[in-house]
């Protein structure tokens, strides 16, 4: 399985539950299809760089996974159908920079 992480900015007009279960879709969404979800980091509102469907700030959540392609393309599905969300990206993380950051800091 290969490492990713998706960045997912959600709606701030609908209410913190509405979002919760957005991302506990995702997660489902990640186990069915044969991924791993790992840490979930929860940065809060922030301001968008610039207005996306007339909103000028954003709830940020970033999740690391580990999966196969089509755990990827699912996610990707069930991202762009969600009405919570406003924009997301799906990245494979580069395992490579991983191992040299842990070694450099030791």
């Amino acid at each position: 399985m290969r490492p990713y992480e998706t960045m997912v900015v959600f709606d701030t007009t609908v209410d913190a539950q509405s979002i919760q279960v957005a991302l506990d879709r995702a997660l489902d969404t990640i186990r069915n299809n044969g991924g791993e979800p790992g840490s979930i980091d929860r940065w809060g509102k922030r301001p968008l760089a610039y207005e996306i469907k007339k909103r000028k700030e954003g709830y940020y959540v970033l999740v690391e996974f580990a999966g196969v392609p089509v755990t990827v393309d699912e996610l990707d599905r069930i991202l762009t159908l969600s009405d919570e969300v406003l924009r997301f990206k799906i990245l494979r993380r580069n395992e490579r920079a991983k191992t040299r950051r842990v070694t450099a800091e030791a």
